[in-house]
């Protein structure tokens, strides 16, 4: 039996093990379920990429792992991005990519290509981007990236750190940063956790301090390039989930939840979906022939307002290709960091209320589109070649015999300008 094989891209705040910690765990075992049940054997790796390298040097590690594990049986292959690893995914499956090294010469596999899946990835840019491009934002950057892995692995780090972190959100984007409290904060992240957690999440920020190629790439002012070289492979199937989480709802749902680590968490979603909400007339991190509008409108029913986002993320820069799912969920929440029972955790509170059954449903979708992308292959495949006219230009002496044969075929004789 052939074996599919679905790679795994993450985005800045993912990875493929870190501290002990699984980042796609459950959306793995998600997947692999719905292969079971159609009774497909499936192969599922995480691609470790660098965090915020450049998106070049992001597929071109990625083009390497597909090429050293894909096997030579000829089975389809499917690549799924979140966040910045759609851009990542969407890069490898161009037909006009040029990767570094001797990456480019790992792109056989590409035939065997059937969907690329993009999931809350910055189509178009995010000016949460051009905040962490600054000197504050990446302090900042480096401070989530901590609490992420602390919130995911413990459920609710230190308050106190935390408090610190929502205080520095306010003082950064009102022009200074105490560098030393958020560095303290920092280290109280680290400090919950175990030993060897701890060395593998320094040794990780200090991946974020050495490159951080992707971040000025992801802001939308950079997009245009990106755009500008990147095409889209013919035929193959590009799917696309998009999310947001309700500005309005995170105070009525904290609340009600009435946790202080909740309401701590929610003003850190809030600082953060405030900064990416900071749109640009010029950027605006959207198609601007209106035609995401109307797929948002024609899945949702409705069309949020133009600053909706999943808190990293606007709304209008995660669709591309077939928009297969929309809803309300924030960044983390789509790939099972929502809470819940089957050691769900959620360390963001955006009050988008994404559960078992959103989830379900979104890894649904992904995964009949897969099928839909092997089913059009086979189609394409088994269909007979069209016919092909030849147009050569006639020798000298048959300029007769030409015109005929284009009046045969309904064409305009040589030397007369078609219709």
């Amino acid at each position: 039996m052939q074996k599919t094989r679905v790679y795994l891209s993450p985005g800045m705040f993912g990875f493929a093990t870190l501290a002990s910690l699984e980042y796609f765990e459950h959306f793995i075992r998600a997947i692999e379920e719905r292969f079971r049940d159609r009774g497909r054997a499936v192969e599922i790796r995480v691609c470790e990429v660098h965090p915020t390298a450049s998106i070049l040097r992001r597929a071109a590690k990625l083009a390497r792992l597909v090429d050293e594990s894909a096997g030579d049986d000829g089975g389809p292959i499917h690549i799924i991005g979140h966040s910045t690893g759609g851009l990542d995914a969407r890069l490898v499956a161009s037909p006009t990519v040029r990767l570094p090294g001797n990456a480019h010469c790992r792109l056989g596999w590409t035939s065997r290509l059937r969907s690329v899946t993009t999931i809350n990835t910055p189509h178009f840019g995010t000016p949460l981007a051009a905040f962490f491009a600054t000197v504050s934002g990446q302090r900042l950057l480096y401070a989530v990236t901590a609490l992420t892995v602390a919130g995911l692995k413990l459920g609710a780090p230190p308050l106190a750190a935390a408090s610190a972190l929502v205080a520095a959100f306010g003082r950064a984007q009102l022009g200074f940063l105490e560098i030393e409290l958020i560095d303290r904060a920092i280290e109280s992240f680290i400090r919950v956790l175990d030993d060897a957690s701890s060395r593998e999440l320094r040794a990780w920020l200090k991946l974020l301090r050495d490159d951080q190629g992707a971040i000025v790439q992801l802001m939308p002012e950079a997009m245009d390039l990106l755009h500008a070289g990147l095409q889209d492979r013919a035929g193959l199937r590009y799917q696309s989930v998009a999310t947001y989480a309700p500005r309005n709802a995170v105070r009525d749902w904290v609340s009600a939840l009435r946790s202080p680590w909740g309401a701590m968490s929610a003003a850190i979603f809030t600082a953060l979906s405030n900064i990416t909400a900071r749109l640009n007339e010029h950027y605006p991190c959207r198609s601007h022939d209106g035609s995401i509008e109307q797929k948002l409108a024609r899945v949702l029913g409705e069309l949020p307002p133009p600053d909706a986002n999943d808190g990293v993320v606007p709304l209008a820069s995660q669709v591309w290709g077939e928009l297969i799912w929309a809803g309300k969920a924030d960044h983390l929440d789509i790939v099972g960091h929502f809470p819940g029972k089957g050691g769900h955790i959620d360390w963001l509170a955006s009050g988008a209320r994404f559960n078992r059954l959103r989830f379900d449903a979104v890894l649904d979708r992904i995964v009949t589109g897969m099928m839909a992308g092997e089913q059009s292959s086979v189609t394409e495949q088994a269909a007979p070649p069209r016919p092909v006219i030849e147009t050569l230009a006639p020798e000298r002496g048959d300029v007769e015999q030409a015109a005929a044969a284009a009046s045969a075929i309904g064409a305009p004789p040589a030397g007369e300008p078609a219709a």
